[in-house]
């Protein structure tokens, strides 16, 4: 989980050194969850088959159906769902981004452990990843924040 406002050289970046911090998961048998979208998701997802972890890649459905994404995020999900070990399908509208912001709630009560890839910034109304690292936190999810030396933003 993190911006999604990553400059394509950080993304890069980020797919190197996540690939790095996942294997220790992979050897432990764990499993990395991420939710369908273009940007650090593949990047994730990319990571996490180099590196041997199993992935688990969530797509919007409505009414059991999956939903159709937004045209930015439909290569992406391919590509995810090409690397994914498993899929799953959850209720929630992918153009409302209050539905997107319950819909990583609810994944994250599912989870162990949020790998956040954040540079600390507050929520902006667009980019809610200050809002669920604390909500993870009051949750008592184990979180680690990554934000790696020279990654950047788009919108800063």
């Amino acid at each position: 989980m993190g911006h999604s406002d990553l400059t394509e050289p950080t993304l890069t970046m980020l797919e190197e050194a996540l690939g790095r911090r996942l294997a220790g998961f992979a050897r432990a048998g764990r499993a990395g969850l991420v939710r369908a979208g273009q940007g650090l998701p593949v990047a994730f997802g990319r990571a996490a088959r180099k590196a041997g972890l199993a992935l688990v890649t969530v797509l919007p459905s409505r009414n059991g159906v999956p939903a159709v994404l937004a045209e930015h995020d439909r290569r992406a999900a391919g590509e995810l769902l090409l690397l994914s070990h498993q899929v799953r399908l959850l209720e929630y509208d992918p153009v409302d981004r209050g539905a997107c912001v319950g819909a990583d709630e609810s994944l994250l009560r599912t989870c162990c452990r949020l790998l956040a890839v954040w540079d600390g910034s507050p929520s902006n109304g667009r980019d809610a990843t200050a809002h669920l690292v604390a909500y993870a936190r009051s949750s008592g999810l184990d979180v680690e924040v990554f934000w790696p030396a020279g990654a950047t933003r788009e919108c800063l």
